[in-house]
């Protein structure tokens, strides 16, 4: 029953997105995000779990765009599946957090999972429809997996488990006691059914309602050694898993501020008199609330840019597996970092800012401009950005990465 160490021979990602890729997705996210958007903010208001909402994502094909096509999935890149995030935030970032997590608990397969067993876990997901939620917060105490015959029994709880409530499997870590893969960080998935396994529906928060987010207990829960991915190691490709996750923080970060833009756009456009101070006719005519909205939409470009960048080198990157170096691991986690850092200040600032340019009738509860605000201030809380800077100023002054961790 000892869990395999060896480093990965192969990732099943190679090469990067296809303009005809690309715009397919595009095309999918975009109408997507469209049906989320007609009442995001009646459904937050309800704070209910996204079981609707996951349905719309298995329905639409994106829960398998990263499935490689030989297993009955889409084929798809990461590159794509970023952008697919980015899109769903401009309509609800819920969602697009949850889709997220989904992707890198789903590819939890390629990461931790020896190559002759991954085609199975893929086959299965698709065959299945499955949602992958996870159950891995490292600030809370170490799940515990007691050895017993041909498997383990799973006993502690996890908050902030995205994805737990609506998902059929989560991925779980956890560490073991007894047996020859003793101290040893097993990555496995479990069915949310599973005796044993409580789902608590406990997220009720500022933001990010609908992420499904909730704790998990577990009570003697049953583990059966072929539900086992893989050991949790510091290998560098494994550990791409981390830094990708952060891209795709950033991602929607970058979604939900665009959303914030395009809502407050709308909503200038419509006011059809201006201050009484101004010399212009309306208000978008007035060249300070044009400045304002010039600011936040160039600092919003920019990092456009610079996730697109970072989610084709992501891909070429993964592609590389197991020939991947821990110094290729930390300059792309440190770039990453960078984007963390950029997305988290930007997002916060644009959902913030976007009111002065819509006045005091925008805070109205029925307008839901707020939704955005609320949503990445929520998560961009995840893990404090300041430590994205330390991060950064330690590899750029020293050439030392951070080590390696579920925040790094």
């Amino acid at each position: 029953m000892s869990v395999a160490t060896a480093a990965l021979a192969r990732t099943p990602f190679t090469g990067n997105a296809t303009t005809g890729e690309l715009t397919h997705w595009r095309a999918v996210a975009t109408e997507v995000a469209q049906s989320l958007a007609v009442d995001a903010l009646e459904r937050d208001r309800k704070n209910e779990q996204p079981h609707a909402e996951a349905q719309l994502l298995r329905s639409s094909g994106l829960l398998d765009l990263l499935v490689p096509a030989e297993f009955g999935g889409a084929g798809g890149h990461f590159e794509t599946a970023f952008e697919a995030i980015r899109i769903l935030a401009n309509a609800d970032g819920s969602i697009a957090q949850l889709l997220a997590y989904h992707y890198f608990n789903q590819t939890g397969i390629a990461f931790y999972a020896p190559a002759k067993q991954q085609g199975a876990w893929w086959e299965r997901t698709v065959a299945h429809g499955w949602l992958w939620g996870d159950s891995v917060n490292p600030v809370d105490p170490t799940l515990l997996l007691t050895v017993e015959a041909d498997g383990y029994r799973l006993n502690g709880a996890k908050r902030f488990s995205t994805g737990s409530g609506v998902g059929e499997v989560i991925i779980v870590n956890a560490l073991v006691q007894g047996g020859e893969n003793d101290g040893k960080v097993l990555a496995f998935v479990l069915p949310t059914d599973r005796e044993g396994l409580e789902l608590v529906d406990d997220w009720d928060y500022l933001g990010q309602r609908l992420s499904a987010s909730n704790s998990v207990r577990y009570s003697n829960v049953r583990v059966d050694a072929a539900e086992i991915l893989g050991e949790v190691t510091e290998e560098p490709v494994s550990t791409l898993l981390i830094p990708g996750l952060q891209l795709a923080f950033a991602n929607f970060y970058l979604g939900i501020a665009e959303g914030a833009l395009a809502r407050g756009k709308q909503l200038l456009l419509g006011r059809k008199n201006a201050w009484f101070l101004s010399t212009a006719p309306t208000y978008s005519r007035d060249v300070i609330f044009q400045r304002t909205l010039g600011e936040l939409k160039a600092r919003t470009a920019a990092v456009a840019a610079l996730v697109e960048k970072l989610g084709r080198a992501y891909d070429l990157l993964i592609a590389k597996a197991g020939d991947v170096t821990a110094e290729e691991r930390a300059e792309l986690a440190v770039a990453i970092a960078e984007a963390k850092i950029v997305s988290t200040e930007t997002g916060v600032e644009v959902a913030n800012r976007i009111f002065e340019v819509t006045g005091t009738s925008s805070t109205s509860n029925d307008v839901g401009l707020d939704l955005y605000w609320r949503n990445v201030r929520t998560h961009s809380l995840h893990d404090p950005v300041d430590y994205k800077k330390i991060e950064v100023g330690q590899y750029f002054l020293h050439g030392e990465a951070q080590p390696i961790s579920l925040y790094t």
